[in-house]
């Protein structure tokens, strides 16, 4: 056992090394020492929306310096309590040198998504839209299972989320749903949902019980900052307001306080409903519409049009990203990374996917290597 577990902290520890490596540690804690500097001067608030980012970047590159040292630390207790262990033939210490292996483990892997992500849009917020695709009324449920999937995984993390919009739909499931997500590295680590989804199962409303095969499309994309500019003219609006058909209560249900806002150059159309306020929903919906005219801007200007979105597909056969199998068989695998499990239940219902979102990040980095 004691063998085993020094080679995997020795592992740790050459790991370790190299995510200061990717993070470019010096570098980083000279910023930090930079950026206290600026943020010190009497005239640093005289401009609040570059204050605001400098704080920002400030509390980043802290937060990277912070969990390097954690790391090292957690690594030292690790390799001391496994030393003290091997002497007495403690299996208490064994067993706390094996488990703080398994928590620098974790801990450096988010250390390593952090140093995959370049773009400071990254680090940020991220909207997510579900749309359904091929499969009819099967589609719409499906569509509400991915929500429910989506707030699992956020909850897990840690993240807010505020869903904006996720109108009923007359039989079964939902139409759609948009929802933001709040939390560090949220637009990074969910640019891995973007992509077509396929479930296969025994229909919910087929009485003949026969397999179903459904499509859902996941669109992310990055909520903006106050400092990146998109510019909106109102007269090319429509906005559109009507009575709520989500589970908002009395008030939501009863009142003109849904929005509807049509970009009409673009024809980019965006809805909010699930906010007691008109103005709530508006905003929502403008946020939104902002973010989307900034990623059409981005594949305007860029060769690349994966750089935000990711290619565009139909949402049905032969798109999808990762599937979904709950009959004959139960297995989620991911098409890009190969990654799979059979514990579907964990997937759907508990949010578990760390392990597709950290595989699709270590593929994307080499893809783009190579």
């Amino acid at each position: 056992m004691a063998e085993g577990e020094v080679a995997d902290l020795g592992a740790l520890s050459e790991r370790l090394d190299e995510v200061a490596g990717y993070l470019h540690e010096s570098e980083l804690r000279a910023e930090v020492a930079r950026l206290e500097e600026v943020s010190a001067r009497p005239e640093f608030w005289n401009d609040a929306d570059t204050a605001r980012t400098t704080m920002a970047q400030l509390t980043r590159a802290k937060e990277g310096i912070a969990s390097l040292d954690a790391a090292r630390g957690k690594l030292e207790d690790a390799l001391a309590a496994l030393e003290l262990g091997d002497e007495t033939g403690d299996e208490d210490l064994l067993a706390e040198a094996q488990a703080l292996a398994s928590e620098l483990d974790h801990d450096l892997t988010e250390l390593e998504l952090g140093s995959w992500f370049t773009d400071e849009l990254d680090h940020g917020d991220a909207i997510v839209t579900i749309t359904p695709g091929q499969g009819g009324l099967e589609a719409q449920d499906w569509c509400e299972m991915l929500l429910r999937m989506y707030l699992a995984y956020c909850s897990r993390r840690g993240w807010k989320v505020d869903v904006g919009d996720a109108p009923a739909a007359e039989v079964i499931g939902i139409d759609r749903a948009t929802f933001t997500v709040s939390g560090t590295n949220a637009y990074g680590m969910l640019r891995s949902e973007q992509g077509v989804h396929r479930l296969v199962r025994i229909s919910p409303t087929d009485a003949k019980k026969r397999r179903q095969t459904t499509f859902a499309g996941v669109e992310v994309l990055p909520v903006l900052p106050d400092t990146v500019e998109v510019e909106i003219n109102q007269e090319d609006l429509r906005v559109d307001v009507y009575h709520s058909s989500g589970h908002g209560g009395q008030g939501v249900n009863t009142t003109d306080s849904a929005v509807r806002i049509t970009h009409l150059p673009t024809g980019i159309v965006v809805t909010c409903q699930n906010e007691r306020s008109q103005l709530q929903n508006k905003a929502f919906a403008m946020n939104v519409l902002r973010s989307k005219l900034f990623e059409l801007e981005q594949q305007r200007r860029e060769a690349e049009l994966d750089e935000l979105r990711g290619p565009k597909h139909d949402i049905s056969w032969g798109n999808q990203i990762r599937n979904y199998v709950l009959y004959p068989f139960q297995l989620v695998k991911d098409t890009r990374t190969g990654v799979e499990t059979g514990n579907t239940d964990a997937v759907l219902r508990e949010g578990d996917l760390d392990k597709f979102v950290v595989a699709y990040h270590r593929w994307n980095v080499g893809g783009r290597q190579s």
